[in-house]
């Protein structure tokens, strides 16, 4: 393939995002629809880091560590939903080359974050159920907030791997990008310059975090199983389930979109049913994890009874 400069094509300054839909009927449908899931999703999560951070009851590392998945899940819905809500008002929605990149990578970042806090919090419920004796050393305040700037660090990697491909690549048109975001299968497709390396980098990055979150997830339930069916206590297994039922909800919905997203091959699904399951995973998900963990969660029930009962008597 002929390097961009020996061409006379124009570099293009902006991408055109066409959205989900071109029904205008259905767009303000759309349009309401998921207004009401983000003001839920970001009210839902605030709530969450609000009451974890003024209840001393919640002050441990499950709590600690899901104040920091409802962050992330804030920064992961925010990436790329305003954009989308402006993408159903508008006749065309276009982002700029630099404005691309940078959805691109805050997308990838909190993304990846997601997926690494997850495995996080499958360890700190493996220490807490297969090693109750040791759990306040071996999940001390200064070994979560090692695990936290791993989780970052690798959310940072990840979506350097991402931005660094994206701008790499070499964009003379057409400049309509198929999708409600700057995801980078789409914007791959549209490059004129050679697209193998960068399209393998971050494949290969994302790929690495997917397969270590799921082995650690993997092998921590396994051990979880094994300790639980040795209790001879019903109570003990009902508590030891209780306190993993939503976090195994929360890992089987991200994981379930994302490996039918990533793993499944490209020729079993449509580009339309890639953009519906890009909606659930980065938007609706956001919204369902508070109430996964507060629905299923009596501390954190027992905990905003209590805040409630404050405020009223106060």
């Amino acid at each position: 393939m002929d390097s961009p400069g020996n061409r006379n094509y124009t570099t293009i300054a902006e991408f055109i995002l066409l959205g989900l839909t071109d029904d205008p009927v259905l767009r303000i449908i759309l349009f309401m629809i998921i207004l009401c899931i983000y003001l839920v999703t970001i009210s839902g999560n605030l709530s969450t880091i609000t009451l974890i951070r003024m209840s001393s009851q919640l002050h441990h590392p499950m709590y600690f560590f899901l104040s920091h998945l409802a962050f992330v899940d804030i920064g992961y819905s925010s990436s790329v939903t305003p954009n989308m809500l402006v993408n159903f008002l508008v006749e065309k929605n276009t982002i700029s080359y630099l404005g691309c990149g940078i959805q691109l990578g805050t997308a990838v970042f909190f993304g990846s974050a997601e997926g690494l806090l997850l495995a996080v919090m499958a360890y700190d419920r493996f220490v807490a159920i297969c090693n109750p004796l040791l759990y306040s050393n071996k999940m001390s305040t200064q070994v979560c907030v090692q695990l936290l700037v791993v989780v970052y660090i690798g959310g940072i990697f990840d979506a350097s791997s991402f931005t660094i491909s994206f701008f790499s690549l070499f964009f003379c048109g057409p400049n309509q990008v198929n999708h409600f975001f700057c995801d980078f299968s789409p914007l791959i497709e549209l490059a004129c310059s050679d697209a193998r390396i960068p399209a393998v980098v971050p494949s290969f990055t994302a790929g690495s975090i997917i397969v270590v979150t799921v082995f650690i997830i993997a092998i921590s339930y396994a051990y979880i199983l094994i300790t639980i069916l040795k209790m001879r206590s019903t109570e003990g297994r009902q508590k030891a389930f209780s306190t993993c039922t939503s976090h195994l909800t929360a890992v089987t919905l991200f994981y379930g979109t994302v490996t039918f997203i990533y793993v499944m091959p490209k020729s079993s699904y449509s580009t339309d049913q890639n953009k519906v399951v890009s909606v659930f995973y980065m938007v609706v998900i956001p919204m369902l994890n508070p109430l996964i963990y507060s629905l299923r969660n009596n501390e954190i029930k027992g905990a905003l009874k209590r805040q409630l009962a404050r405020k009223i008597f106060s």
